[in-house]
């Protein structure tokens, strides 16, 4: 159950100054075997019991233990957007009472005050520290702000004490974790049920004669992330899909209209638009098309050839000029210079709810890979900037978006 639902998820470990931080280790090793993304972040005590390098060379990621560092400011904003969980292990009495009390002095405080996911608590402490009445009000309080407590264990103590305050095992914590995100699924999965999305991807090809088009570089691989992440919330998708090499796996809520070209795809999404619910533009339509297709190929004659080109339909724009109060859309944008000021342009011009930004640079492309770094654009002002990442997490997160548009 443990290696399934935690595969591919992002795991914060926030490990504090205590003995038992040794047990960090073995919990983050668990972590990545499972096939989770872990990023540690630690107090300087921590770093008196662990070193940096242990954890680094576990996670493969780099050990954070301030906001700021040699390589300049660390953004805990986006770390705590990036998490799809933060465990504090072992958490102390000190870093619970801070936490407990808002208190923003290290970098795991700062975190945590950013973070949008659940977040799990394994205390470490003496016996008297953890009954400490104290101690006690503080756990509440973090359990009142909706954070999950991992119950301590019961046994030998650093102090030669025995008693209550062990962290607990690291399979015990893994467990936790996985039970936590696990009826998170649960639930997720019926987020968007009975609501119905319209879903473009693929580019299009626009024909120049029977055997020639003009087109462009789009794999589809992003339509069909996005796909597949409405599809585990419960949406039922109405997927037009152009001429794209990517290809949805089968499944009962996913409708797939197969198309060729921009007129093609425009008049698939204006009949299928007025009973949708939402609606994500990420197809690559061809902006101009051939003014005349030959009915035969066109041969070699000359030096060169001249095409009229006719501009196509903007098919994002005629479903946001007719969308109604109850619809959410939300399209794509790839830029190669002034991306910003651009992206802002077409989510007024074309009535977006929000928009995905995606840079154009020789070093990073959208086309054809499995990775990609946008920044998501709303139009109530709202800035979500991104690392490059996964096009499956970059999906997850514009659906997400979707979702707080409701």
């Amino acid at each position: 159950m443990a290696t399934s639902t935690l595969n591919g998820r992002r795991i914060i470990v926030g490990v504090s100054g205590s003995i038992a931080a040794y047990k960090a280790v073995l919990l983050v090793r668990l972590l990545v075997k499972a096939g989770a993304e872990v990023r540690v972040i630690m107090t300087p005590s921590a770093t008196e019991f662990v070193s940096t390098l242990t954890f680094s060379t576990l996670s493969k990621q780099e050990v954070l233990t301030s906001v700021i560092s040699e390589e300049g400011w660390n953004n805990h904003v986006e770390l705590g957007l990036w998490a799809d969980a933060y465990v504090f292990a072992p958490a102390t009495a000190n870093t619970l009472a801070k936490l407990a009390n808002g208190i923003c002095d290290t970098v795991l405080a700062a975190v945590y005050l950013s973070a949008r996911c659940p977040v799990m608590f394994a205390p470490a402490m003496d016996v008297d520290m953890w009954l400490h009445p104290s101690t006690q009000a503080n756990i509440q309080r973090l359990e009142g702000y909706g954070n999950d407590i991992i119950p301590v264990g019961e046994g030998e103590l650093a102090s030669g004490l025995s008693g209550a305050g062990r962290l607990a095992e690291p399979e015990t914590i893994v467990e936790a974790i996985t039970t936590k995100l696990a009826a998170i699924d649960a639930e997720d999965g019926k987020i968007l049920a009975g609501e119905r999305v319209l879903l473009t991807a693929g580019p299009t090809h626009e024909p120049l004669d029977p055997v020639r088009f003009i087109g462009n570089h789009s794999s589809g691989k992003m339509g069909v992330a996005l796909a597949a992440a409405l599809l585990q919330k419960g949406a039922h998708v109405e997927l037009v899909l152009g001429p794209a090499s990517a290809k949805p796996a089968e499944h009962s809520n996913l409708t797939v209209t197969h198309v060729r070209t921009a007129w093609e795809m425009h008049d698939a999404c204006v009949a299928l638009w007025p009973s949708m619910d939402a609606g994500i533009m990420t197809a690559a339509v061809a902006d101009y098309r051939p003014e005349t297709a030959a009915d035969k190929k066109i041969k070699k004659d000359g030096d060169a050839l001249s095409l009229t080109l006719v501009k196509n339909p903007d098919i994002a724009a005629t479903l946001g000029k007719v969308k109604k109060s109850n619809q959410r859309l939300i399209g794509f944008a790839l830029e190669t210079n002034d991306g910003k000021m651009y992206a802002l342009g077409k989510m007024k011009r074309k009535n977006f709810d929000a928009i995905v930004l995606n840079l154009h640079t020789p070093e990073a492309t959208a086309f054809g890979g499995d990775t990609n770094q946008v920044t998501i654009l709303k139009a109530d002002g709202e800035e979500l900037a991104f690392e490059r990442m996964s096009k499956v997490k970059v999906a997850q997160e514009v659906v997400g978006v979707l979702i707080g548009l409701r």
